[in-house]
């Protein structure tokens, strides 16, 4: 078992009433799948998604990730599992502007104490993996959409985490580019590589092993 959810409830406060983002939710993940979670704008899946990557704190309930008890974890001893093994993929892409590829994809390393060699080696098998050696000094703001998202994939991967999480990942690509990081996605899974994706796409959704439908914050 990779990651389990018992009763988690997220709320805000909105004159003195208690809007729920998520009601009651509770979902099991083993290692090696491939979920898709879908429903409509405003459901919750960018928030759980958030929770699940230790990057959302929730109200109530109980998160087990690996054995360890996020919900009892200190933020720094959280933010330490979220680095060591979950890689976020966004839908706007998060790059840094003021870093090249090069010092983008390297950025997810400089947490993890690698030697500078290690880091170079690392940065330059991403490169070659991704066919971007050419882009590699490119600022993201010279990149195309497409070719910003697979560096975004890139970096969310070069640290090998055993969670990808993505959140609407080709929401601003054309059908091909779309299509590219599909696959991409569907050849790491067969790595091993466990995914999460929130999607509106039925079509991408059709690459995950399984779907979990949100409505109002609750799983239906």
């Amino acid at each position: 078992m990779l990651l389990k959810l018992n009763n988690i409830f997220k709320w805000v406060q909105s004159g003195g009433q208690r809007i729920f983002l998520l009601k009651d939710i509770n979902m099991e993940v083993h290692e090696g799948e491939f979920i898709s979670v879908m429903g409509p704008s405003g459901s919750g899946k960018s928030t759980l998604l958030n929770v699940i990557g230790m990057l959302d704190n929730f109200d109530e309930g109980a998160y087990h990730f690996l054995d360890e008890s996020v919900h009892n974890l200190k933020e720094k001893h959280r933010a330490r599992m979220y680095k060591e093994y979950i890689g976020f993929v966004f839908q706007s892409y998060h790059l840094l502007d003021d870093l090249t590829v090069q010092e983008n994809l390297e950025m997810p390393l400089l947490y993890k104490k690698y030697k500078s060699s290690e880091r170079k080696a690392m940065v330059a098998d991403m490169l070659d993996r991704f066919n971007i050696v050419g882009k590699k000094d490119l600022f993201p703001v010279q990149l195309s959409g497409g070719q910003q998202q697979l560096v975004g994939v890139a970096r969310a991967l070069i640290s090998n985490p055993k969670l990808i999480l993505a959140d609407e990942p080709t929401g601003n690509l054309n059908s091909l580019q779309s299509e590219e990081i599909m696959d991409l996605f569907k050849q790491l899974n067969n790595d091993g590589v466990t995914i999460i994706q929130v999607t509106h796409s039925e079509k991408n959704a059709s690459y995950g092993s399984r779907i979990i439908n949100l409505l109002d914050g609750r799983r239906v």
